[in-house]
C-alpha cells in the first residue's frame, strides 16, 4: 500500500500522499503535546517497531511459528541481537498477541493488499483466548537463552 501511495505522489504530482506515507503510526488517543507532532506512537505503545512487528506475524502466521520455533529462527535473522534479546522481543510480541488476539475473530471485510494480512482470518482456526504468561514457553526460551550465553539468565 505505501509502494501504491508513493508512486501515486510522484507520478500525480500530489504531496499529500507522501504526508501520508512518512506520518509516524499513532492511535491519537493522547492530546498532541503543543510542540511535539505526535505525543504517542504505536511503535513506542508496542515496544516494538512496525518491520519488526511483520516479521513476527509472517512468522506466526504463515511459517505457524510459536514462541520457541519463532526465537530459534529469529537468532538468524537478527543475529545483531544478543539471545537474551530476542527471546524478550519475542516474548513481548506473543503476550501483545494473548492480550489482544479476541479482537481479531470477528472482523469487518476489508481489503487485503497482500498476501500476510493480520486482519484476514477466514481460514485461522487458532484458539482466541491465551494465558498471557506462556509460563512453558518462557521458561523453553530461557533455557536455550542459558545455552547461548551461559549465566546470563
Amino acid at each position: 500500500l505505501k509502494a501504491m501511495l508513493r508512486e501515486a505522489a510522484a507520478r500525480y504530482g500530489i504531496e499529500t500522499l507522501s504526508e501520508i506515507v512518512s506520518a509516524p503510526p499513532t492511535a491519537e488517543l493522547r492530546p498532541n503535546s503543543g510542540a511535539q507532532e505526535h505525543s504517542q506512537t504505536d511503535e513506542d505503545d508496542m515496544g516494538m517497531t512496525y518491520e519488526e512487528l511483520g516479521i513476527f506475524g509472517r512468522l506466526r502466521k504463515i511459517d505457524h511459528c510459536g514462541p520457541v520455533s519463532m526465537y530459534r529462527r529469529l537468532l538468524s535473522i537478527w543475529p545483531e541481537l544478543t539471545a537474551k534479546e530476542v527471546a524478550d522481543k519475542v516474548m513481548r510480541f506473543f503476550f501483545y498477541y494473548s492480550i489482544n488476539r479476541h479482537k481479531m475473530t470477528t472482523v469487518t471485510p476489508s481489503y487485503h493488499a497482500e498476501n500476510y494480512s493480520p486482519d484476514d482470518n477466514r481460514f485461522d482456526l487458532r484458539p482466541f483466548v491465551y494465558d498471557a504468561s506462556w509460563s512453558w514457553q518462557r521458561e523453553a526460551l530461557n533455557n536455550l537463552v542459558e545455552l547461548e550465553t551461559p549465566g546470563l539468565v
